[in-house]
């Protein structure tokens, strides 16, 4: 193709004035550095997102049954008694989230309680977040809980025989007497077995965890359950695994697997990282704005040899097109370099942990600025640079329409 061919030749031969030379230089590289922004940042978000799957993984299980309508339902023993059953499912136990007043004999605090059956270390392994003592669901016949940091923090509770605390919750059923307020409430006298940290805020500040025997009598429960939990067997679907649940289920249902689980907290990122994306992409057409400079000064350079090929017969739109080309290319030539440099950094980060975090490092989860490359998203920035290049191709297609 005639025109794309001239158009290479202008793009990497000598201009015969310097300054042209040093202008599309510099258009090369306000493109290569905006685009090569773009790609790291984009990793970073990556990164900062799968640190945050890691971190939520602690805590959730791989697959959450919850009743599509209120609160709780019935029948949660028989139903995870059934769902262990279904292919690919490893360990199925109802839990019971509520909230209480947890009464030591320093504070009086509200808490978000989180009731397990037995086996629930199959489902969540809680000990690889026991900070002190020891996650168990019993002990000498009394019901333990684990407590998290900040409510240990608050409380001044600690892991050992001795160390008990009240956990209150409003009475379910039955008549309120007002002259014994007390009788309004239902309690359940608690050990301390283990503190828990999992670096989460939601989960940090104020959770516990209790058996659910305990957690039942309480709330007047039978086989209720705000929810059964599930793990998978290691190398199952997750897609096929909630598609099988579901239909073992039923429509009363709603099966989470873990994104749908935090789907607000994934949701954020993804916003984050998507609008961080347009207002760098605007960087980058502003950066193109040095490429249009850069073609004005070329089409006065270039007039006499446009005057010699259309006197050779060449048609006007064909000269137009290899100023157009011009300006794609440029743009294309910067994009390239930026996206291998972007790669290049990303992967420098994301191996050998480069850049680090300040402070700490003892009180730092990680040390290093999380990254993580995503061929989906050098796919996204070269489609960005394609739209950029054709803008400035169609603005610089404008600039030739005197070209005789």
């Amino acid at each position: 193709m005639l025109s794309l061919r001239i158009a290479l030749r202008y793009l990497f031969s000598k201009k015969s004035h310097r300054a042209v030379n040093i202008i599309s230089s510099i258009a090369i590289a306000g493109v290569a550095v905006a685009t090569t922004a773009i790609v790291v940042v984009l990793s970073v978000f990556n990164g900062f997102g799968r640190l945050s799957e890691d971190h939520l993984s602690k805590t959730d299980p791989d697959i959450r049954i919850i009743a599509a309508t209120g609160k709780s339902f019935a029948g949660a023993d028989s139903l995870a008694a059934r769902l262990r059953d279904v292919t690919m499912v490893a360990a199925a136990v109802p839990v019971i989230e509520e909230r209480g007043m947890l009464i030591s004999d320093y504070a009086q605090i509200p808490v978000e309680f989180k009731a397990v059956g037995d086996g629930y270390d199959s489902v969540v392994d809680l000990s690889e977040v026991v900070i002190d003592g020891a996650y168990v669901n019993s002990f000498d016949s009394t019901g333990c809980m684990q407590l998290s940091v900040g409510v240990a923090n608050r409380t001044g509770l600690r892991p050992g025989v001795a160390t008990t605390a009240e956990l209150y919750v409003p009475r379910r059923k039955g008549r309120i007497n007002p002259a014994n307020p007390e009788s309004s409430l239902r309690h359940s006298n608690l050990i301390v077995s283990g503190v828990l940290q999992v670096d989460q805020s939601d989960v940090d500040n104020d959770r516990i965890i209790i058996p659910l025997d305990d957690a039942r009598r309480m709330l007047d429960y039978d086989t209720e359950a705000s929810a059964i939990e599930i793990a998978l067997t290691p190398g199952a679907d997750p897609g096929k695994a909630a598609e099988a649940i579901q239909l073992a289920t039923g429509p009363g249902y709603r099966v989470l697997d873990r994104h749908m689980q935090q789907a607000d907290s994934y949701r954020m990122i993804q916003i984050e990282k998507w609008v961080t994306f347009m207002m760098l992409v605007f960087i980058l057409l502003i950066a193109s704005f040095n490429i249009i400079s850069t073609m004005s000064l070329l089409i006065i350079e270039k007039r006499s040899d446009s005057s010699i090929l259309r006197a050779l017969g060449a048609a006007r739109g064909t000269v137009r097109k290899i100023f157009a080309l011009q300006g794609f290319l440029i743009t294309a030539c910067g994009g390239v370099i930026g996206i291998a440099c972007g790669i290049a950094l990303s992967l420098l980060q994301e191996h050998f942990g480069i850049i680090k975090l300040a402070g700490d490092p003892a009180a730092l989860t990680i040390d290093v600025y999380p990254v993580a490359l995503e061929w989906g998203d050098i796919a996204v920035v070269a489609a960005a640079i394609v739209v950029v290049g054709a803008l400035t191709s169609a603005v610089t297609g404008l600039f030739t329409k005197n070209i005789r």
